[in-house]
C-alpha cells in the first residue's frame, strides 16, 4: 500500500491566537496535534499527518463547499514529482471552509502550506476531487 504523508506549515503573526489557528488547520484536516516552534521571531505551527484518512475532512469539505471541479484543475497543477504542494487561506479555514491561495496570500495573516507527498499525485486528486460526469456523457 502506498504512503501519503500530509506536511501542514503556517507562520503566526505576533496578533494571532495559537488556538485560532490550530482550530483553522483542525476545520479542514480534523483533530490534529499541532507543534509549535518559536525562534526569535517567528512562531509557526506544524502538522504532519498520515493516511488516506488524514485527507476526509479536506475532501468532504470540497464537497460541501461545491470547489471540487476548481480545486481539481488547481491541484493537478501543482503537482511535482511526488509531491502536490498548495496554499490555503488561513482565515477562510477558521470559518470551516477552503479556499485555495497564492503563496504571497491575498489574506494579511498569511497562508497554510501544505503539502502532500504521495506515490501517484494524479490518482490521488482524482479521489479528492472527482471529475464531474456531465449529464449525457
Amino acid at each position: 500500500m502506498d504512503k501519503i504523508t500530509v506536511f501542514i506549515h503556517t507562520e503566526m503573526r505576533s496578533t494571532e491566537s495559537e488556538t485560532k489557528v490550530a482550530r483553522a488547520v483542525s476545520n479542514i484536516f480534523g483533530d490534529v496535534k499541532p507543534i509549535i516552534n518559536q525562534d526569535l521571531k517567528t512562531k509557526v505551527l506544524k502538522v504532519e499527518l498520515n493516511g488516506r484518512e488524514s485527507l476526509f475532512r479536506f475532501r468532504d469539505l470540497l464537497k460541501l463547499d461545491c470547489i471540487r471541479d476548481a480545486t481539481r484543475k488547481a491541484l493537478l497543477k501543482r503537482i511535482s514529482g511526488k509531491k502536490i504542494r498548495f496554499f490555503l487561506n488561513k482565515q477562510v479555514a477558521f470559518a470551516n471552509h477552503i479556499s485555495l491561495s497564492e503563496e504571497v496570500s491575498e489574506s494579511p495573516l498569511g497562508p497554510i502550506l501544505v503539502e502532500i507527498n504521495y506515490e501517484k499525485p494524479e490518482s490521488l486528486v482524482n479521489w479528492l476531487a472527482p471529475k464531474k460526469v456531465k449529464s449525457g456523457e
